[in-house]
């Protein structure tokens, strides 16, 4: 029996081995097929090599998601030899090498053309198979087929040779193999979750360049095009959010953007200054005293308001870090259902302000103490080309940690001195983590009032702790003087009041503007207009005079013209805020959550935050 089980860790060891090695030949077929474009980007042969070793873990994640139908197989034939299960598993790997080397060819038929991963969307083109074929050249498209029925030849031969034997030994002892069994499912389940860390993991894993070509070849085609297909069956193909015609829908959205007169108040002393942006995790709007929060929680946030320009009536339009990014770096609003994090695919369709800022000599960089694979954020800020990435693993190890990542105090300062070595005017952000659960926060719990969420709120003054510190180092670093400093939260979090999801308090966050790059004469005043986190883009780019035409769902919050609005997605629909009052809109039960909204413009009012769910949502799909 002993012998038996041996056997089946045997297979299923040689499988795993297979796999890896098939995908490291795939990987290396495309770095040949594209060593002119690896060339031309001067791409040095180390950078080169990484590839492989950054590509491992999801290698691994990938082939034991491939191990799980073959472990069942192995060990009810282990338990119950029978001629069926042989064929079965010839079938299944004959069927998976076609499947997989099918994705990886054509992969490197079109990445010149698409600079991207194939996905669940490029399924869709099946639908017109001539077009497909008219879209590559004769040579290649007969070459592709050919290095594809080559692969798969070679591929099921040397499976066959190697790995397909019979297994000379089995067990009728049910309970031993079911123990067996679980500890080998253990060991796969292991390897698809990428351990046991807070984070599973996320193609984010694979990127490691600012040559978007290398993280293309490190990230599996398998592992991409099974996430990709799930989070298309997730975000679905119909726009289930529409409720009117699409053109009348735009023309709603269009509406409600449209501005007067384009006319922008400056409030910046420098036509280019610093941008430090400091993105709060979780904080939410009861954490600020001067936003109707408790007093004692944020002290050094309230020092700061008196040098400042605080938004009382600021929203986060999603509830999730990933979306934030969207948000900031984009301009774009939440998404029921997904994020676009989730779909790689669309980045390309995506605005950035981090490349528009880099076109006028902006050093863009982005630091956070933890992981940035949670929620598939790395890949996104790699698309957008920031100079420099850092997160936890890239500093000093003795920067002190808790299970996600360096604590917020110890960020802070890194931060600050990090900001000496870059060239100005540059465009940093910092993302904060302490506030996060788990809250293991190296500082004594010493606001003890809160009867609900008393860890993280908590978590938000040792945060704040911080942020007071990191403006004490700021003030005697050579960049200060010429900074504008954006501090705001990423989304909100449940706070001591435990409002509803469903609500605009919920979805309150703090804005605050600050640092010597803004006007005295706005310092310590409050704007108390309605505005979200999408509307930070636009903004932006007005005071640097520069051009937020690849924005539409941005607004310039200092066009004293435009419309107030806010907006935030829920799974099962949305909220809507206008200064008349507040509609929330289930879709599932297709009734509102909450309607504050007077009698008079009732009904138009409630079609505008239908019209903006369906047309943003329709665009993302259309991506």
């Amino acid at each position: 029996m002993k012998n038996a089980l041996i056997q089946l860790l045997k297979i299923l060891g040689k499988s795993f081995l297979f796999w890896m090695i098939f995908f490291e030949i795939h990987r290396a077929l495309f770095l040949i097929y594209y060593k002119y474009l690896l060339v031309n980007e001067g791409i040095t042969s180390t950078e080169i090599l990484s590839t492989f070793t950054n590509a491992f873990s999801l290698d691994v994640s990938t082939g034991c998601y491939l191990l799980i139908f073959p472990l069942i197989l192995f060990s009810f034939e282990l338990f119950h030899p029978h001629s069926y299960t042989k064929r079965l598993e010839s079938y299944y790997m004959l069927l998976v090498i076609s499947i997989y080397s099918l994705i990886a060819t054509a992969e490197i038929g079109l990445y010149a053309e698409w600079k991207t991963k194939l996905s669940y969307k490029a399924l869709t083109y099946l639908s017109n198979p001539s077009e497909v074929f008219n879209s590559v050249s004769t040579s290649q498209f007969l070459s592709l087929i050919s290095i594809w029925f080559i692969e798969i030849s070679i591929a099921y031969f040397v499976w066959k040779k190697l790995i397909h034997n019979k297994i000379e030994f089995h067990t009728r002892k049910l309970a031993t193999l079911a123990l067996a069994f679980i500890v080998y499912f253990f060991l796969i389940f292991t390897g698809i979750r990428g351990g046991w860390s807070a984070i599973p993991i996320t193609t984010s894993a694979a990127y490691f360049s600012q040559h978007n070509i290398l993280n293309m070849a490190a990230v599996n085609p398998g592992y991409n095009m099974l996430m990709s297909t799930l989070n298309a069956k997730g975000s679905g193909k119909e726009n289930q959010f529409k409720s009117m015609d699409n053109n009348e829908a735009k023309k709603i959205v269009a509406a409600i953007h449209q501005v007067s007169k384009d006319s922008t108040i400056l409030i910046l002393k420098t036509k280019r200054p610093n941008i430090v942006v400091l993105l709060l995790e979780s904080w939410s709007g009861d954490m600020i005293e001067s936003l109707g929060g408790e007093a004692g929680i944020t002290p050094n946030f309230k020092k700061l308001e008196a040098d400042g320009l605080l938004f009382t009536n600021f929203y986060a339009s999603a509830n999730r870090s990933q979306q934030a990014m969207g948000s900031l770096f984009a301009g774009i609003p939440g998404l029921p259902i997904t994020t676009i994090t989730n779909h790689p695919e669309k980045y390309t369709a995506l605005p950035s302000l981090v490349k528009d800022l880099k076109k006028e000599s902006y050093y863009t960089s982005f630091y956070f103490g933890g992981e940035l694979i949670y929620g598939n954020i790395l890949s996104y800020l790699m698309y957008n080309e920031f100079n420099k990435i850092v997160e936890g693993k890239d500093v000093d190890e003795s920067l002190q940690r808790g299970k996600l990542g360096v604590h917020d105090e110890f960020a802070f300062s890194y931060f600050a001195n990090a900001l000496n070595k870059q060239n100005q005017p540059f465009l940093s952000t910092l993302f904060t983590l302490s506030s996060h659960s788990p809250y293991d926060f190296p500082m004594e719990h010493h606001i003890q009032w809160p009867k609900l969420e008393k860890e993280f709120v908590n978590s938000v003054a040792y945060t704040d702790r911080g942020l007071g510190e990191f403006f004490v180092l700021a003030k005697q670093q050579p960049w200060y003087a010429n900074t504008l400093f954006i501090i705001m939260a990423d989304h909100s979090h449940n706070t001591y009041r435990n409002h509803e999801l469903q609500s605009f308090e919920y979805h309150k966050i703090p804005l605050l503007l600050c640092g010597p790059a803004l006007k005295d004469s706005l310092r310590g005043k409050q704007y108390k207009q309605i505005a979200g986190n999408t509307d930070v883009t636009s903004t932006i780019l007005h005071q640097l005079g520069l051009s937020a035409k690849e924005y539409p769902w941005s607004k310039n919050l200092f066009n004293p013209y435009y419309q107030p609005f806010a907006y935030f997605e829920l799974n099962e629909g949305f909220g809507w805020k206008r200064p008349e009052g507040e509609y929330i809109w289930n879709q599932m039960t297709q009734k509102p959550f909450l309607d504050s909204l007077p009698d008079e413009n009732h009904d138009k009012i409630i079609q505008e935050g239908k019209a903006y769910l369906q047309t943003w949502y329709g665009e993302f799909l259309g991506y």
